[in-house]
């Protein structure tokens, strides 16, 4: 390796370290400004509760002759109106929960003001809570998944997706004053185990109604909103704001926060995603809201559309480092398209998992939120290598016997690919000795052009072409960039043991190192390292083939390819085991085939003798238009040099 090459890949590890560091200075950069933007807009923080909603300046509490707050036969603050001269009561914010009661309880109706109490309504595979004290969802589980925790457990537990630092509520106005539901309590009108209808009271007249219902057999649950007793002028600047944060759900909390996003699809147009940014304007009518973690999601969709307004927008931002519990918080304000007072507005709310097959249901690309590569590599993944992959698990193998089926199925498609590049390797192999000797003919700097010119010559006349080997590998790369989003994106891989991997949607660990290295990770994985051993012999196995530079101060290709095995250890150490078992496989079937090629197949001895009888007829192959070209633009910058 020459002084440049070894200045190049300095250059080259600098960059990566700057590049790191960087990302950790932009992490923390962000979290001191989301704790910024917290202090500055304490009214944006919709899970601080307060003790009395916000009230308007004639309002004045009245007290008993103790000093303490007179409260009416419900429970409520009772305040005097001095632009009125009445008295008015208020219904305080409960802070002070107690456990679940049961549907029968709250059939009963519940009392506003009175401890937080719950309405749970359930299908086979969902729960939701809802709470009297804003009628939101304030708990959701979902039965046929479990957490990491759990799994490990071997608990019955189901995985909680939202709890109570998740809300919504509807943003109204009386007068100039701004409202939020989510600061009264709501009355339970109507409960089943299927539906639950809570209505706000407010003591302006104001109504606001939720009514929830779950069908049997889906994730989704229908969100009916009604409006009783607002202005008309008052109905046009109502909108509905969510303030999300989802559970963490996953062994591995860094990998949920990359991979977490808040997505959105316009009616006319594609879907669109942020992964970090505090607030964004929704341009066009938007027709669904999702906020994903790895491989679940809380969307909010809408037939109609939620309107294009100068109040719609959506955030995401990055929890605290220390927060441990969520992944990070999504936030969303929404126009209700509410034309009348009259409106029902009808919405679903899908709470459940990232499967594509189960969303495209829905027929409104939320399946889109499966992360399946872009462009060709997505395409890969819809129509080939999903459908196949899922095919084998049909099966009943297991997974891991369903990845090494698919590997050996591509591979097999793959093998004539692999037959043409070898077959290109041999034959620039045998023709290296030439090469050799016409480097030796023209070692000098200004003879380039004209040693260029020579090799063009050469390759014409053997028949051999530099860049055969160039196209099969370029067949091979849309597979192998598509098979990186496919299993880190899979739900099926979840909580899937294989061999030693207690879980193929994570990082394996065969040692906890029990410190973290940087840019490493504090565990060593073993199917990263045999990934990296497999590569590592499949570059030693080709580097005979491999050219030397033919160009003075040309980086030598042969000694850079070693160091990619070594960085793959640290690139893919915390990435999905059942993606690094996969290039594994396949690395290592790739060198079974290609020995295979070369011990049966192909013969050096006859690629020789076909080299020498193409040499013996150079008329017999005609000059392509592209080596035409190229010597055509090698006299030209020959002449050019002349001249200078």
């Amino acid at each position: 390796m020459d002084k440049r090459s070894i200045i190049g890949l300095l250059i080259i590890g600098a960059i990566l370290l700057t590049f790191s560091i960087f990302n950790g200075s932009q992490q923390t950069v962000q979290d001191e400004t989301s704790k910024t933007e917290k202090k500055e807009n304490p009214q944006e923080n919709n899970n601080e509760v307060t003790e009395q909603p916000e009230l308007a300046t004639s309002f004045v509490p009245k007290l008993d002759k103790d000093g303490n707050h007179i409260m009416d036969s419900m429970n409520r603050f009772v305040y005097f109106d001095t632009l009125t001269n009445k008295d008015t009561a208020i219904a305080p914010v409960v802070e002070t929960k107690i456990a679940p009661v049961d549907s029968n309880a709250i059939k009963q109706g519940s009392t506003p003001g009175m401890p937080e109490k719950f309405a749970r309504i359930e299908n086979d595979l969902l729960i939701a809570e809802i709470s009297n004290q804003g009628g939101v969802i304030e708990n959701v589980w979902l039965k046929k998944f479990k957490t990491y925790d759990a799994f490990i457990n071997n608990t019955d537990e189901p995985l909680q997706l939202i709890d109570s630092a998740s809300t919504f509520f509807i943003e109204f106005f009386e007068g100039d004053l701004k409202r939020h539901s989510d600061d009264y309590s709501f009355e339970f009108t109507s409960v089943s185990d299927s539906s639950v209808t809570v209505e706000m009271l407010n003591s302006a007249g104001r109504q606001v109604v939720y009514t929830y219902t779950l069908k049997q057999g889906q994730y989704d649950l229908d969100f009916k909103i009604a409006f009783k007793g607002f202005a008309e002028e008052d109905a046009k600047k109502i909108t509905f704001r969510q303030d999300f944060k989802l559970l963490s759900t996953e062994k591995y909390l860094p990998g949920e926060k990359q991979i977490a996003a808040l997505f959105f699809k316009y009616n006319e147009e594609s879907y669109d995603y942020l992964i970090g940014q505090n607030w964004m304007p929704l341009e066009q009518t938007t027709q669904w809201v999702a906020f994903k973690q790895s491989y679940f999601s809380s969307i909010l969709m809408s037939k109609s559309g939620f309107p294009k307004s100068d109040k719609t927008k959506i955030s995401i931002k990055d929890l605290p480092e220390n927060d441990s519990t969520y992944v990070k918080q999504y936030k969303s304000t929404l126009d209700l398209g509410i034309t009348s007072v009259n409106n029902t507005i009808d919405l679903q709310w899908y709470f459940g998992p990232n499967d594509y097959d189960l969303l495209s249901n829905y027929e409104n690309g939320s399946e889109d939120i499966v992360d399946l590569g872009w462009g060709l590599f997505r395409w890969i993944n819809v129509y080939a290598m999903r459908p196949m992959f899922n095919w084998f698990v049909g099966w009943g193998i297991g997974i891991g016997f369903a990845i090494l089926m698919l590997t050996i199925v591509v591979k097999l498609i793959l093998s004539p690919v692999n037959y043409k590049m070898y077959k290109s390797s041999a034959m620039m192999k045998v023709l290296k000795p030439e090469i050799d000797e016409l480097s030796k003919k023209f070692p000098k700097k200004e003879d380039a052009m004209k040693k260029q010119t020579a090799l063009m010559t050469l390759y014409r006349e053997t028949g051999v072409s530099p860049f055969a080997g160039c196209i099969p590998m370029l067949i091979q790369m849309p597979i192998l960039f598509a098979i990186f989003r496919l299993f880190p994106s899979s739900l099926e891989l979840r909580q899937k043991p294989f061999l030693w991997a207690e879980d193929l949607s994570s990082y394996d660990s065969i040692l906890d190192l029990g410190f973290n290295i940087p840019l490493y990770g504090d565990h060593v994985s073993l199917f990263t390292l045999l990934m990296s051993a497999t590569t590592l012999l499949y570059t030693w196995y080709n580097s005979s083939n491999m050219q030397q530079p033919t160009q003075e101060g040309m980086p030598n290709l042969k000694y850079i390819m070693y160091i990619f095995p070594f960085l793959m250890i640290f690139f893919f150490n915390n990435f999905s085991a059942g993606l690094s078992y996969y290039y594994f496989i396949s690395t290592l079937i790739t060198i079974i085939i290609m020995w295979a090629i070369k011990r049966f197949i192909i013969d050096d001895a006859k690629i020789h003798a076909q080299i020498q009888a193409n040499k013996a007829n150079p008329n017999k192959k005609e000059k392509s238009k592209f080596a035409q070209r190229l010597e055509e633009a090698q006299r030209l910058q020959a002449e050019k040099s002349r001249k200078k």
